[in-house]
């Protein structure tokens, strides 16, 4: 038996109610909770006015709503099949011989919809944004700004030069992450007013203890002729550290844009694994959507003539913490190479949809 369409409109509609409803709810609580955060560490800057918090706030809001959005629909699906069950309408038609699976359908497949639109406009958004509050973030609150720019053609560095009125730019074809050993590279630099003032080619650059190491350099200057040296020292305030927190997060990278990025890390000697897992997280959230609805419908289907309402609401709100603990557990044994990079991004919605399909098949089947 098939549900008419009717009925599948009526289902979908009550689960998109309920969920626009959470959607906003959640990311509401979030944005007011992040804004008091900001306020609290520009409290003591005073560069960080009203207006630039605000600014940030905003900001950061696509990230946080598309991070909202999984929990959305699974407390939305709570809710939604809650109602249908107490005004006996599920009652109704389970007794019409639809199956569970059959009016679920409508809500299954809005949560897809919901994942893709999530992942290809959302995210997009969110990327460019975050990258925008990154570097207001650098200004104000840390003091850090963006040291380092991937492209195709390599990487770049930024550092300030040695009488710190002026600026080093340094370009490299590849880099050796372990050791922090570039190669093929560039320099540039500059005065305080971004007067260019001399260029160095070198083949390799090694990152010590304060300095930059080149080997086999040629030396540029304006109206001069180049000079060989063997080796030259590059003074230099950057260390590991600093470059590692200034590469770009995966998060500020756009779906689309991913794979490219990916490949071109691989190319320059990074380390693409964060970036690689967070690709393949966006991929699988229409699968973890799917499966938060079923997770929904195995907690809020039960007849609720015994009561117990709250007790099944509390338990999906567990449900939800649980599954973002495992998350970010086994993503971080991503991060740490612990596990495939593929098995991290794709266990949390794999094991979720095992777990909603089994339990409606306990409820269903008995």
């Amino acid at each position: 038996m098939f549900t008419s369409r009717t009925i599948s409109f009526y289902i979908l509609r009550q689960f998109l109610i309920w969920f626009a409803i959470m959607f906003a709810a959640i990311v509401a609580i979030i944005i007011l909770i992040d804004a008091v955060e900001l306020l609290r560490r520009g409290s003591g800057k005073s560069e960080a006015t009203f207006s630039v918090i605000t600014s940030m706030a905003l900001l950061r809001t696509p990230f946080l709503a598309q991070e909202a959005v999984p929990f959305a629909v699974m407390f939305g699906g709570i809710f939604a099949f809650l109602r249908l069950t107490r005004n006996h309408e599920l009652v109704v038609l389970r007794a019409a011989g639809v199956s569970v699976w059959q009016f679920l359908t409508p809500a299954i497949l809005a949560a897809i919809a919901l994942g893709i639109v999530n992942i290809s406009v959302i995210n997009p958004l969110s990327a460019v944004l975050l990258s925008q509050f990154e570097e207001l973030e650098g200004r104000y609150f840390t003091g850090r700004s963006s040291l380092l720019a991937v492209s195709a053609e390599g990487i770049w560095l930024r550092q300030n030069s040695e009488d710190g009125l002026g600026q080093t730019v340094i370009h490299s074809e590849r880099v050796q992450p372990d050791a922090l050993r570039l190669e093929q590279v560039i320099v540039f630099e500059f005065a305080g007013d971004d007067k260019f003032t001399g260029r160095i080619d070198a083949r390799s650059a090694l990152l010590l203890d304060g300095r930059w190491q080149l080997s086999d350099a040629w030396l540029t200057r304006p109206g001069r002729a180049g000079v060989f040296v063997a080796t030259k020292e590059l003074p230099t305030d950057l260390t590991p550290n600093k470059i590692q927190e200034s590469f770009a997060s995966p998060d500020t990278v756009a779906l689309w844009n991913l794979p490219r990025f990916i490949r071109v890390l691989e190319e320059t000697g990074f380390s693409p694994v964060a970036h690689r897992l967070q690709l393949h997280a966006l991929l699988a959230e229409p699968i973890l959507l799917a499966a938060m609805v079923l997770i929904a419908a195995t907690f809020s289907l039960r007849s609720t003539r015994r009561g117990g309402t709250i007790v099944l609401v509390g338990a999906g709100v567990l449900a939800g913490f649980f599954l973002f603990l495992l998350t970010n557990v086994i993503q971080a044994l991503g991060l740490g190479a612990s596990v495939p990079v593929t098995l991290a991004a794709w266990t949390p919605a794999g094991v979720s949809l095992l777990a909603g399909i089994t339990s409606l098949l306990h409820l269903e089947d008995g």
